[in-house]
């Protein structure tokens, strides 16, 4: 009897734990539900707040983006084809200067006595050649004593043309029109061919010099247009391509190419970076998509239209994909309405509140 009375205790006991554990529970479970009826609801029956655009048939544009330099037309370091100690430097640093223009010159005295020598020399010879043919026209003399002086005439037109040639190479001239650096040299310093007077740049027009990937081979060529802007400048400048390399590079997969701006201003400067961009081709009359609303999911494009309150899938044909937008050939149509927010959290025949409607 008295083990029995144990064992109802035991029991008495057991159950009243169970409801310190449990009959808690039970009351906040209700009062929960009593609360906020809507957080008790099924997930299923929750609806997503989004965002969405209306579709509309829109041009589309495949451009090519790259980066490139601006190069000199033409660029030399000017020195001289002779030495001697510089007597005149006659250009301004960072001026402009024409073809042909004197810049410097180097001492040519000892030069200029040797043509005088030769040049007086001339009235003689030709006197002399004038008597011999006279001479020979009577048969007083032999054609070879008439050769004789008539070579020495050459000759010594010959000797005054060299130092001429001489003298030339004591003046130093622009080869291009351009504009001239800074000077490395001064009056009265001695010079040689390897010294370097200044360097003389052309700007206009410049160069810019690039590369594209290897798929676009076939497709940049002389007469492409490019816009490119450089750092620091909101304005769109126009170059047009003039020459591609032959070959792509083996170890960059690219093809370098240059364009050619024309600079009239001498506003840009050359050794600026570019950013270029080149229009490929034009697709009229296109369906296209933020990048952002389709989901890429186990081979498939995918994204939601919004109909009657909820989110359908649709799965996509892609067509050109650009920067930002992609191009659907079919799943979409114009006037259809695409969510474009929260698309990670949608399933198929979810519900949803659209927010507001976005232009892209």
């Amino acid at each position: 009897m008295k083990k029995k009375s144990w064992i109802i205790l035991l029991i008495v006991f057991a159950l009243f734990i169970s409801g310190m554990i449990f009959i808690p529970r039970l009351l906040k479970q209700t009062n929960d539900e009593d609360a906020d009826p809507v957080a008790s609801a099924p997930a299923k029956n929750r609806s997503l707040n989004v965002n969405a655009q209306i579709i509309t048939i829109e041009s589309l544009y495949e451009n090519i983006r790259t980066t490139g330099s601006l190069m000199p037309d033409e660029e030399v370091d000017l020195s001289f084809e002779t030495s001697g100690k510089i007597t005149n430097i006659y250009f301004k640093e960072g001026s402009e200067v024409k073809q042909g223009e004197l810049l410097a010159k180097v001492n040519d005295k000892p030069l200029q006595a040797e043509l005088k020598k030769l040049e007086a020399q001339i009235p003689l010879a030709q006197d002399r050649v004038f008597r011999q043919q006279t001479l020979l026209e009577k048969d007083a003399v032999s054609q070879e004593a008439y050769e004789q002086v008539k070579t020495d005439l050459e000759k010594l037109n010959a000797d005054i043309e060299l130092v001429k040639s001489h003298l030339a190479q004591t003046e130093l001239r622009a080869p291009f029109d351009g504009v001239i650096g800074l000077r490395l040299v001064s009056e009265g310093s001695y010079a040689s061919p390897t010294t370097i007077i200044a360097r003389l740049t052309k700007i206009k027009p410049l160069k810019l010099e690039f590369s594209i990937n290897e798929r676009y081979a076939n497709d940049i060529k002389s007469g492409t247009l490019l816009s490119f802007t450089v750092e620091g400048d909101l304005d769109d400048y126009t170059a047009s391509v003039y020459a591609v390399e032959p070959q792509v590079d083996l170890q960059t997969r690219t093809m370098k190419a240059r364009a050619l701006y024309p600079n009239t201003n001498g506003k840009m400067q050359p050794g600026r970076s570019a950013f270029i961009e080149i229009r490929m081709q034009e697709i009229k009359d296109a369906v296209t998509v933020p990048s952002e609303a389709v989901i890429a999911e186990m081979g498939r494009s995918i994204a939601y239209l919004y109909k009657n309150g909820k989110a359908w899938q649709v799965e996509l044909e892609r067509g050109l994909r650009t920067e930002s937008h992609l191009q659907v050939l079919r799943g979409i149509k114009p006037c259809d309405t695409l969510l474009v927010t929260g698309v990670m959290q949608l399933r198929d025949g979810m519900d949803v509140v659209i927010d507001r409607f976005i232009e892209y």
